[in-house]
């Protein structure tokens, strides 16, 4: 299994992101890869910097997938709000 952990957070380059598209390509329908992001999917071709990878991507990622979106307060900040009670 693969985890990409806050996935968008930090800049990415071309190469890099001909190199996901490869990655993802290579486990596509054969294993297993979580991905966490706070960047919304309809802000990845931004992100990406290229339509094409970007589809590429999304098309692999999109399809087989089971998305959970977690909606409310950071737990960090709800902890952080406990702790200074």
């Amino acid at each position: 299994m693969l985890i990409l952990d806050d996935f968008g957070t930090s800049t990415i380059t071309t190469d890099d992101a001909t190199n996901l598209f490869e990655i993802i390509e290579d486990r596509t329908e054969l294993n297993s890869t979580i991905i966490t992001s706070q960047l919304p999917v309809s802000s990845w071709y931004n992100y990406l910097n290229n339509d094409t990878v970007a589809d590429a991507i999304l098309d692999r990622i999109i399809h087989s997938s089971h998305r959970i979106e977690l909606e409310g307060e950071s737990m960090r900040k709800l902890r952080s709000k406990i702790n200074k009670i």
